[in-house]
């Protein structure tokens, strides 16, 4: 018995235990428990392994668990996180105690789960935690990068300063995100205005001629009988048809939130000609814009990339990323690591390694996202218009040669006439 208890009492004094979700760099999952005296530094330990870190939690940490899991209100929107960081910036500057700040700050807040999470912050803050430590510990509302901003304005005594930069960063990122999906939308609603028009023409339009051709059907030139049973296979499989693609994009959509199936489906996206290409230039710029910001608070290379990686929409890259990470780890340099994993386009990779030379790394990284920011524009024009043009002339045809097949027989009666 007291050979129990002291393992028991050791276990207890030891060092707290995290539980974690994690890749390899081949794209196996796994979960697991480590060690480590916080988060930070489990986490480090398992990147250490060559691991993708997606998911960690202390044991024990219920809120941390439901927001993981799936079970919180989720995250905020950008916009609402901007304004949110806005309102800690005044009253920052106003020269409010930081107690009184949060307090404010829970007041305003509008989302409830975000709120709850405020007040724990605002706790933590009174029992003596940094600000920093206090919202590392939610990690479903506040980033890696935004940590790392917090913390590093902590340890220079300019956190205004700080917050200002990490505001123009969320801005730009506010802006990229805006410009996408608004160059998608567009598309998106081309394709699906001609889809429905022409599902009206097939269900509406031709029916009414199949009526008029009904006694006639034998005599019917062949191109006019191949779309009249196009027409009665689709009305005869119409619902099974909606209900079996409702399905598959409700399986599709359930495998993309799985981490197998988000890295393959952002791997296939970065394969598609011309979409690809745009999709890389974004993550060049969002990469770019991150590393930038962190690397002008004073966080070393290392570490800055590792917070640039949390930062990355696309797992493909941002695995690609953790690889790259280990190689500088080994003496290599940031060009000839990126260039490896085929992180940013050869431009970018040119350019990193003159910043590198020439100790300009920071401002070169700059250069290179505004550089690829006015080459996405214009491959972002060029990708709507190419995509507007083929689907209006490809709507034109369909509809004109439906037109044409169903006047082929009035065409014959006029001309036998």
């Amino acid at each position: 018995r007291s050979k129990n208890r002291l393992r028991i009492a050791k276990g207890s004094l030891g060092m707290p235990e995290c539980s974690y979700r994690a890749a390899r760099l081949d794209g196996t999952t796994l979960e697991g428990q480590v060690e480590g005296d916080n988060e930070a530094t489990a986490r480090a330990q398992l990147e250490a392994q060559g691991l993708l870190v997606f998911h960690m939690r202390r044991k024990g940490d219920r809120s941390s668990l439901a927001l993981v899991s799936g079970r919180g209100k989720g995250n905020i929107s950008l916009q609402d996180f901007l304004v949110f960081n806005q309102e800690l910036l005044a009253l920052i500057k106003a020269g409010l105690p930081i107690l009184r700040v949060w307090d404010l700050l829970i007041e305003r807040a509008r989302q409830p789960a975000f709120r709850s999470v405020l007040e724990v912050v605002r706790q933590d803050i009174r029992g003596g935690a940094s600000a920093s430590d206090a919202l590392a510990r939610h990690p479903v509302y506040f980033p890696e990068l935004y940590i790392a901003s917090i913390r590093a304005g902590e340890q220079a005594g300019n956190l205004p300063e700080v917050l200002y930069r990490y505001i123009l960063h969320l801005k730009l990122m506010i802006g990229l995100r805006q410009k996408m999906l608004k160059a998608l939308a567009y598309p998106a609603v081309l394709v699906g205005a001609s889809v429905l028009v022409i599902l009206f023409f097939l269900v509406f339009v031709v029916p009414s001629f199949m009526e008029i051709y009904q006694d006639t059907a034998r005599s019917l030139p062949v191109p006019t009988q191949i779309l009249i049973t196009l027409v009665e296979t689709i009305q005869a499989s119409l619902i099974p048809a909606a209900g079996t693609l409702l399905v598959l994009g409700i399986g599709l959509r359930l495998w993309c939130r799985t981490t197998t199936g988000r890295s393959v489906w952002d791997r296939m996206l970065l394969r598609i000609p011309w979409v690809g290409e745009t999709l890389l230039k974004q993550h060049t710029i969002q990469f770019a814009r991150t590393l930038a910001t962190v690397l002008s608070g004073g966080t070393p290379l290392v570490e800055a990339l590792q917070i640039s990686r949390g930062a990355m929409s696309n797992t493909f890259l941002a695995a690609g990323l953790t690889g790259a990470v280990s190689q500088i780890r080994e003496g290599a340099t940031l060009g000839a690591s990126l260039a490896k994993y085929e992180i940013v386009p050869r431009l970018a990779l040119e350019m990193l390694a003159v910043g590198e030379e020439t100790g300009s790394l920071e401002m070169m990284l700059r250069d290179v996202a505004e550089f690829y920011e006015g080459e996405l524009d214009f491959r972002l024009n060029q990708l709507t218009t190419g995509i507007e043009i083929l689907l209006l002339l490809f709507m034109g045809l369909v509809i004109g040669t439906i037109v044409v097949v169903m006047y082929l027989p009035i065409f014959q009666m006029a001309g036998s006439v």
